[in-house]
């Protein structure tokens, strides 16, 4: 399973990485995609939408179940990955890289510290 160092994650599942002083890129961890199965749907937070640490922001629907996909931080929706629309597989084939959910302005950096990281997180999916 990659769990790369320079990014932050979950115990929900997402990994989350800076990509701006104040802008950081979402999406679901290669553990959850696999537990998830073949990924069919994708549902994302509007453009301009405020999410908030810890509440739903969105569902991953999967050949097996329907997930929630929760924001790991507060902040405003700059971007969304359009592509998921048509390419709901590309969390299944890349969840790293093409398969990354949306985009966020973060209101408080500070927020991040609180996250966990490469090795905490490798530790969490193998209990």
């Amino acid at each position: 399973m990659a769990a790369p160092d320079e990014i932050k994650y979950t115990e929900e599942h997402e990994w989350i990485q800076r990509t701006a002083e104040d802008k950081v890129r979402i999406g679901i961890t290669d553990y959850a995609q696999q537990q998830l199965g073949d990924v069919v749907f994708v549902q994302l937070p509007d453009l301009g939408q405020q999410v908030t640490a810890g509440d739903s922001m969105g569902e991953v629907e999967s050949t097996k179940s329907v997930s929630e996909i929760y924001a790991p931080i507060t902040g405003e929706v700059v971007a969304r990955n359009e592509q998921l629309e048509d390419e709901p597989e590309l969390v299944n084939s890349a969840p790293l890289d093409d398969g990354w959910m949306v985009e966020l302005k973060i209101a408080d950096p500070a927020q991040l510290d609180g996250l966990l990281d490469a090795a905490a997180y490798q530790k969490l999916t193998e209990s």
